[in-house]
Order: structure tokens, then sequence, then C-alpha cells
């Protein structure tokens, strides 16, 4: 387990706190008081803060500093999506306030409740019993389901997104963003889009998708093995449902330490394998035989190469949350290309 790193506000992010602390004084209709302000290390795609007024904490989310990518950072998703899944099963913070006018403080923000619990950057979960490991990871399963069952009309999400050619749309903009941040010529990425929109299942199923449903952004409770809240909304929308599911399946196929279950001994760890993720998936959801998987692998394994390759161009120039940790990235996309696309090779 990790305890969220919390540092002064580090060069290029800061803003007119005083604005930041009128506003939420009014949002929560208290009398102002001082206000302490930290950034936590990481949230490499919108810069997150640790807001302290008297006993009270919360969470402020922004957009980064300098020129953004068309689509990137809008954080008034992540705002809207959780305000309207706030009375459904799937757990998440509430939200107190959104500002898209970027006068007060720069740029665009929301602020929700800080909710308590650990955050585990390592999906081995070091330092847990077995049963403890089993059940976050069976959880995590149960409220990707729940997440999925939600009506997104009834709860004001209709035009959240399209419905339908989810997979088409995606390729598409991922290829599109990829290009405007690439660094190198990764020949596997040109392969891959050439491939992808070529094999896209004909189904479209729709159903309200995370986008970026991992363990690093769910809180769990402090002492039971449960998901306390669900983070990070910035790529939701309206999709295919088995995104997500592979999506979180990457860390079984993925070959970077802290971000992977590859090699390691699951059954001694007590981590639920690949293929019980997805048959409790399918036993929840009640789904059916899911075909394809191949595809949707591939289809996660190029996008979060050309998510990471975004990561890796905003810090070199200088606009990541963390400029460090985003340089970290460099050979990143090249490798998780490559795995997709010896995936392809080995699939008949």
């Amino acid at each position: 387990m990790t305890s969220p790193r919390l540092t002064p506000v580090r060069p290029g992010h800061e803003f007119n706190q005083q604005a930041l602390a009128d506003m939420l004084h009014k949002a929560l209709g208290e009398k102002p008081q001082k206000m302490e302000v930290l950034q936590f290390e990481g949230g490499q795609s919108n810069p997150t803060f640790r807001l302290t007024l008297g006993q009270s904490s919360y969470v402020m989310r922004k957009q980064p500093p300098g020129p953004l990518l068309a689509s990137a950072h809008q954080v008034d998703r992540e705002y809207r999506v959780m305000a309207a899944l706030r009375k459904s099963a799937v757990p998440v913070p509430e939200m107190i306030m959104l500002c898209e006018d970027p006068e007060p403080i720069g740029v665009s923000f929301y602020v929700m409740e800080y909710v308590e619990g650990r955050v585990f950057d390592d999906v081995s979960l070091p330092n847990l019993e077995p049963a403890e490991r089993q059940g976050i990871y069976q959880h995590l399963i149960d409220v990707l389901v729940e997440l999925h069952r939600v009506d997104y009309r009834e709860v004001g999400l209709e035009a959240f997104g399209r419905e339908g050619n989810y997979y088409a749309r995606q390729i598409s903009r991922w290829s599109k963003q990829y290009r405007a941040s690439k660094t190198v010529e990764i020949s596997e990425m040109d392969s891959l889009m050439e491939w992808l929109p070529n094999q896209i299942p004909n189904d479209d199923t729709t159903s309200i998708v995370h986008g970026d449903f991992r363990l690093g952004n769910l809180i769990i409770h402090p002492v039971e093995p449960r998901v306390a809240a669900v983070l990070d909304w910035e790529l939701s929308t309206l999709g295919h449902p088995l995104a997500d599911l592979s999506y979180h399946c990457q860390s079984y196929l993925r070959q970077y330490e802290e971000g992977s279950l590859n090699s390691l001994d699951l059954k001694s760890l007590g981590i639920p394998t690949e293929a019980e993720q997805v048959e409790r998936y399918k036993a929840r959801s009640g789904c059916g035989e899911i075909r394809h998987w191949t595809f949707y692998v591939v289809y996660n394994l190029f996008r979060t190469a050309a998510i990471i390759q975004g990561v890796y161009k905003r810090g070199l120039e200088g606009n990541a949350s963390s400029r460090q940790a985003a340089l970290e990235y460099k050979d990143t996309c090249q490798v998780l290309a490559k795995q997709a696309w010896d995936l392809v090779d080995e699939t008949p």
C-alpha cells in the first residue's frame, strides 16, 4: 500500500488559491477560513490537490497548464459522471462544485469530497494477506458490473456519448492523438492503426464505461477488502463494456513492474487469474460467451500506448503533472505496441 504522496504545489502548477478558497466557501455555505493546499504526486493527466479547511478535506482536480490536445483533460466529464452515479451502486465521491470558467484560477476545475482509504500502486498488493487480495480483486469486478448495469438514460447521461460504433471512434481518436504526440517512429503502432479498424466485432452493446478502470484509480476501504471509491473518470463515456474489462486485464499481460501481474505466482498471492476475473464478470453480468477477446486486449494495449505517449510528450514539454515521472515513460509506448502486435501474430 502507498499512502497518497503530498507535496507543496509544484512549479508550473500554481494557481490563485484565494480565488479558489472564496468559491469553495461559497459552495459549502461556510464562513471563510484559512485553506491549506497540497498537491498529490502522480495524476499525470489532471493535476490533483488536497484542500484542507479546518477539520474537513476536499480534493480538487484541474486541467494541466499549457496547450492541451483536443478532447483531452475534460474535468467537466469527470464531474458530470460522478455526480450522476452518486445514487447508484457504484462508489464515487460526493461532488462539491464545478467551474468551467478558466478566469478564477486559470483553468477549469472541480472539487469533490475526500474519501478515506488505501491506495495501491502495486497491483500485487504487497503486505496483504491472500484472502484480502482475493476480496479486493473480486469486488473490483463486482463494481465494474454495477457500473455497466447503470441505465445511462435514467441517470441523465444519455448525451454523455454516442451509442454504437464505439471502437471505430476510439481507434480513430487515439490514432490522431498518438500522431499528435509522436516523438519517434514505431512501426508496431503503424501496424496496429491499420489492423484494428478491420477487426472490430459486430456488437454495439452500450453502457457507461470508465475508460481507465484499474487498481490505481480505486480507493480501497481502510480495513475491508472492498472498493470505497472509483476515481479518475476523465476518459469515461458511453461505450462497449468489454473495453473496461479488457483494460483491467492488461495487468496480466503488461511487462513493466508495478503495473503488471505477469510472471507472478497468483495462486499463492490469492489474486484471481485473468480467466477467473473474466468468468466472474460473465457470471455477475450475464453477458454470455465473450468472443474476439484478443481484439479487445490488443485494442486496449494500443490505446494505453497512445495515452502514455501523450504523457511522455507533455513531460518533454514541461506540462505534465510530474515531469520526472512522465519522462520515465520514454520507451513504454514502444514496449506496449510490440506486445500488442505480438498478440496479433500469435492469434489465428
